[in-house]
């Protein structure tokens, strides 16, 4: 993914990495390479992942090596979302009862996370990976981590959200409970 800055080896494992602690421990903050969202998403689509993007940029580099097969958001295995999402989270796949992992995964671009009480809109997490409960703080709006919420309170059917801003990833998977402050 040179395209994007990124070492197509090296990075995209860091990525992995950092992506496998934020799953197992969500709520936590994990450092992964810069920009974060990108290099998620560079990490996670392959040829048989469907997409959404609004990112030109993002979308040439996949298409560029052939791992670019765009669906709208609606339909799509990962929803990169750069910048306030225009879609609403509870319409994106959130999998069956049969196979739950067929939901989708959102990748939000944002200005900040960060571990405890802090900037932005607070959320409690709480579930498989956590021990008791865990605070995350995340530049979204309410509203929109309301509807995130929603989007998962049908376990195990529901979406995996990872929250990217600059070289530092944190994730709320499907299986945790999310209660915005």
């Amino acid at each position: 993914m040179r395209a994007l800055g990124l070492d197509p080896v090296h990075d995209t494992r860091r990525t992995f990495d950092g992506l496998l602690t934020a799953m197992s421990r969500p709520g936590t903050v994990q450092p992964v390479p810069d920009p974060a969202d990108h290099a998620v998403v560079a990490t996670l689509v392959d040829h048989e992942v469907t997409i959404a993007t609004e990112s030109d940029r993002l979308g040439d580099a996949l298409a560029g090596q052939g791992r670019l097969e765009r669906a709208p958001p609606a339909e799509a295995d990962i929803v990169h979302a750069p910048h306030r999402a225009g879609w609403n989270v509870r319409e994106c796949e959130r999998g069956t009862l049969i196979e739950p992992s067929e939901g989708a995964t959102i990748v939000y671009r944002v200005d900040s996370i960060s571990a405890g009480r802090d900037t932005g809109t607070s959320v409690t997490l709480s579930g498989p990976g956590v021990d008791g409960t865990t605070t995350l703080s995340v530049s979204l709006p309410e509203s929109e981590l309301s509807a995130l919420a929603a989007a998962q309170a049908d376990y195990p059917r529901g979406v995996d959200a990872v929250f990217a801003a600059g070289n530092r990833v944190a994730t709320v998977p499907r299986s945790v409970t999310m209660e915005v402050a």
